[in-house]
């Protein structure tokens, strides 16, 4: 039977960016003669405005039984009040968790064409190639929460199998890539970034003698990053720390927008999307980028479904799209006709089909 991809559209440009990967999901099965089914679920801000549940009972039993999840962003303003009991936010927890999602890959590889959109140097961007992986289902978004009258209360929970596994993972890249590890804490204060620098020592010394690892105290790695990106491979980190170095992180590349990531379990369907959020000053104007949720879609080929040939060919698409100078405003030089959502993925879209009889004789 057919693979089935579970589409969570949600908010914001969410809907728009997602039907951008859909597009290019169906073109990879015209092109290589594959075949896919298709659902659409609610999730977020869309779901709360239909049943008042940010993730309703059918989104998440869907996404239990596909083969891979495609989501485009959650919230947005009107759902943004601090004392709303329900928010979009919580959907998209309860997801990951209900898929049993703890690791989150986010790739941070500048486009050469792209090196004139980020702040940073061009010549710090020649060889940066890091692939983050964030643990994603532990720490203080998941840890219990309480608010006494003046006194709110987050608390930050890690246990040693949460650690090595997310740890395990990230050490199996680092080898397949360029063979270090960097582990991103706060050790000289927090007592879980204790147990997270013993567990990660103890699991690179008896698992993976053959990678060289480093730690790196979180407020310093967020400076190295910029001042010298090209120094990192793989950087394993906690919850938190991984969101917020990853959205820093995102300066390399030009633009948050052209930035994919994948949450995967040990077994089971994973959860792919563009890093972005929803974006509500975008809606509508037909410029989001649709770049990050396209290589998101591209990882779903490769990690979920085993299809590293019609990746590689999504990845091969996309770069030849930026060389020929075709992108939305946020990292366009000019303005004009090819800035547009839907001018990049029917771009991404011709170049996927003009290279893939090539790609497939290969």
């Amino acid at each position: 039977m057919a693979p089935l991809i579970v589409l969570l559209p949600g908010d914001g440009i969410g809907p728009e960016v997602n039907s951008a990967a859909r597009a290019v999901l169906v073109a990879v099965s015209e092109a290589f003669g594959q075949s896919f089914r298709f659902e659409e679920h609610a999730i977020g801000g869309a779901a709360i405005d239909a049943c008042g549940d940010p993730l309703p009972d059918a989104t998440l039993a869907a996404c239990q039984s596909a083969d891979a999840v495609m989501l485009g962003a959650v919230g947005g303003p009107r759902w943004s009040d601090p004392g709303l009991s329900v928010r979009p936010e919580q959907g998209l927890l309860r997801l990951r968790q209900g898929m049993g999602v703890f690791a989150n890959l986010r790739p941070v590889v500048p486009h050469p064409k792209l090196l004139a959109a980020s702040p940073i140097r061009a010549e710090l961007l020649a060889d940066v190639d890091i692939c983050f992986v964030r643990e994603l289902t532990g720490g203080l978004y998941f840890g219990e929460k309480s608010r006494d009258g003046d006194t709110a209360r987050d608390v930050c929970t890690y246990t040693v199998a949460e650690i090595e596994r997310v740890v395990r993972l990230a050490a199996r890249l680092a080898r397949q890539r360029r063979g270090r590890l960097t582990s991103v804490d706060k050790a000289n204060v927090l007592e879980t970034s204790r147990l997270w620098r013993e567990t990660t020592e103890r699991i690179a010394r008896d698992e993976f003698p053959d990678i060289e690892l480093e730690h790196a105290l979180v407020d310093s790695a967020a400076m190295r990053i910029l001042q010298t990106p090209g120094h990192f491979d793989v950087i394993v980190t906690e919850n938190l720390f991984g969101d917020i170095l990853t959205d820093e992180a995102s300066v390399l590349a030009g633009s948050i927008g052209v930035l994919p990531s994948a949450s995967v379990s040990e077994s089971g369907a994973g959860l792919y999307e563009p890093i972005h959020g929803s974006a509500p000053d975008l809606v509508g104007q037909g410029v989001a980028n649709p770049v990050g949720a396209i290589l998101s879609a591209a990882m779903l080929l490769r990690h979920s479904l085993g299809m590293a040939r019609e990746a590689d060919a999504v990845e091969a698409a996309v770069s030849d799209t930026l060389d020929a100078g075709v992108a939305t405003p946020d990292i366009a030089h000019d303005a004009g006709p090819t800035t547009s959502t839907s001018a990049v993925t029917g771009a991404v879209v011709r170049a996927l089909v003009g290279q893939a009889p090539a790609a497939a004789a290969g």
